[in-house]
């Protein structure tokens, strides 16, 4: 099983939207969306989670 990283990659802002795309082999674009509806579904409690998770999952290896 591949560990979750931050993307270096595929990152618009921390690289976490990313990074579950590469280890879940889904389009970022689609879960970005999908977190977008999710903050306004929650009330914006999904920010919240967003930036803690962003704080805690390491960032990948840089790539050259």
């Amino acid at each position: 099983m591949n560990k979750l990283y931050r993307s270096n990659n595929d990152r618009m802002m921390t690289g976490l939207m990313g990074g579950f795309a590469e280890i879940l082999g889904m389009s970022s674009t689609f879960l970005r969306l999908l977190f977008v509806v999710s903050v306004f579904l929650t009330g914006g409690t999904s920010i919240l989670f967003y930036f803690i998770a962003a704080l805690l999952i390491p960032r990948g290896k840089q790539m050259y």
